[in-house]
């Protein structure tokens, strides 16, 4: 049965996958691998690249709308328990692929769900 990791967000009320800022000097795939591992307490390897997802939001404080790009990637699990997760998610979980589908709160999220399983059911099989 494939799994998939899933964080819980915003008092633990918000489920979606795990996503952060890439650093100065960093390469999104090595954003993937750190925010996954930092966010769900799991390591692992890129197999593929799944697609990207843009989206606005605005930053109170700063009265301002900011657009962000993410990039997200079909790894293999390596390591790691969730319960190693980091103070900025709520909680980390494994789920079935199927259901990761119908937890993600996001629509964006559960379309890459959606394309992650795809591209598993055609070419990891």
């Amino acid at each position: 049965m494939t799994e998939i990791a899933l964080v819980a967000v915003k008092g633990g009320n918000v489920w979606c996958l795990p996503k952060g800022l890439v650093d100065r000097g960093e390469r999104p795939e090595e954003t993937a691998v750190r925010e996954v591992q930092e966010e769900t307490g799991l390591r692992g390897r890129i197999r593929d690249k799944i697609g990207d997802i843009s989206y606005w939001y605005y930053i109170r404080g700063e009265n301002a709308r900011c657009r962000k790009t993410v990039h997200f990637y079909l790894m293999d699990y390596l390591s790691g328990s969730t319960d190693d997760h980091d103070s900025e998610v709520d909680k980390a979980s494994w789920f079935s692929i199927d259901e990761a589908i119908s937890k993600v709160s996001y629509k964006g999220d559960r379309e890459i769900i959606k394309k992650a399983k795809e591209m598993i059911n055609r070419n990891f099989k």
